[in-house]
């Protein structure tokens, strides 16, 4: 899969400005509904915040992937933030977040959701594309950087 798949420029978003892991995944929800009219950001939210609520989406190194199924979801959607700020996540490395990758599967996808999700642990858990994602100097060039350093 190509990250190109999953996000479109209008789904990234660079120094996103929140104080809580809240209101993140409510930015976040409106994130995905853009250019998805399938998504409806109140039923993103629930399913973002119901995945967290089992336990955090924080991956390590300053990279969360809070994910949710929705229901009538024809594919995945993503949405791509840097924080202007750290914020806890609850990580297993104790380090702040300051990358969140959001992703919306259809209900049914089970298996599609745990490759995607293990796609994008993978690139993240690179030091060289957090490093590239890290220069951005806004929105437009953070999707670049992202989809020229990202295999996925």
């Amino acid at each position: 899969m190509r990250i190109q798949e999953l996000i479109s420029p209008r789904r990234v978003t660079h120094s996103l400005e929140v104080a809580s892991k809240k209101r993140l995944l409510e930015k976040l929800s409106v994130l995905l509904g853009r250019d998805e009219p399938e998504v409806n950001a109140q039923g993103a939210f629930q399913a973002l915040i119901e995945r967290e609520r089992l336990g955090s989406t924080a991956i390590g190194e300053g990279v969360a992937l809070p994910h949710g199924r929705v229901k009538g979801l024809k594919k995945a959607v993503g949405a791509f933030a840097t924080l202007e700020h750290e914020m806890d996540f609850d990580a297993v490395d104790h380090k702040p977040v300051t990358m969140v990758f959001a992703l919306l599967v259809p209900e049914e996808a089970t298996d599609e959701h745990l490759r995607i999700l293990a796609e994008l642990a993978g690139v993240f858990s690179q030091k060289q594309v957090r490093r590239e994602l890290a220069q951005a100097k806004n929105a437009e060039d953070l999707y670049q950087r992202l989809t020229r350093a990202t295999g996925v």
